[in-house]
């Protein structure tokens, strides 16, 4: 399958992630480490788009910078249409709660809290009424099929249940993107599958945008586009949607 370039969009609405001439650089003077190097992309609503490549090319680097979760050094970004570089950090961080949902490779869940109550914290945190947030959690466990661990602690849930509870969380800010760091990489080969399989039907069902950023192969395959990066720039951009000139 040929790399292709992302088609002309009609609209500037069908576009949730714009990114123009990134550069991202840790270190000053002669330690300077160029994590990205001039990085330009484009992913419209409703698209999985999986990210990979080796060790340090760049790719979780990417990820935070589009995601807010870090600052680049310099470009354009602009997610949902909203500028993110030019947002102050008390904004920026306002912007991600509300329109970004994440999930980690170690769920990041807190072990004092129930299932619920770590979907229901970030609801809070962010100025939900707490009605509405116990509401939306409940909404979201029962999404990801686990409203009978509602009030279990992730100690007492498997690797692949704390996942789809953090997806669970993920969803319940009604995000316009959901971010994944290695997804699956803290899971054995059934439970991945079935987190992608997850995630793939809220694709379909909602429209939801996904990044990916994984290192294992299996998991991009799943995805409807790979973005190849290397040496902190992208090295390839395809769809692996098949098109009815493939014969599909």
């Amino acid at each position: 399958m040929s790399s292709a370039a992302i088609p002309s969009l009609p609209a500037q609405e069908e576009l949730i992630v714009e990114a123009i001439d990134l550069h991202k650089d840790y270190g000053a003077g002669t330690l300077k480490v160029q994590a990205l190097r001039g990085v330009s992309l484009q992913i419209r609503r409703g698209e999985v788009v999986a990210i990979m490549g080796p060790s340090g090319c760049g790719k979780t680097t990417l990820l935070n910078c589009l995601s807010g979760l870090d600052r680049a050094t310099s470009g354009t970004i602009r997610i949902a249409g909203q500028d993110i570089q030019e947002l102050t950090d008390n904004e920026l961080t306002t912007f991600r709660a509300r329109s970004m949902g994440f999930i980690f490779q170690n769920y990041n869940l807190l072990p004092v809290l129930t299932a619920l109550e770590n979907i229901e914290l970030p609801l809070l945190v962010s100025g939900v009424p707490p009605r509405e947030a116990r509401e939306r959690a409940l909404a979201s466990i029962e999404q990801v099929g686990l409203s009978r661990w509602a009030r279990h602690r992730p100690a007492e849930m498997s690797g692949g249940q704390c996942q789809r509870v953090a997806i669970a969380r993920a969803l319940a800010t009604r995000p316009a993107i959901v971010w994944a760091d290695e997804p699956t990489g803290a899971l054995d080969s059934e439970a991945s599958q079935e987190i992608l399989d997850l995630m793939l039907a809220l694709n379909r069902e909602q429209g939801l945008t996904f990044v990916w950023v994984s290192h294992a192969l299996e998991v991009a395959r799943r995805a409807q586009r790979l973005i190849t990066m290397r040496d902190g720039r992208i090295e390839d951009d395809r769809s692996l949607v098949a098109s009815p000139a493939d014969g599909a």
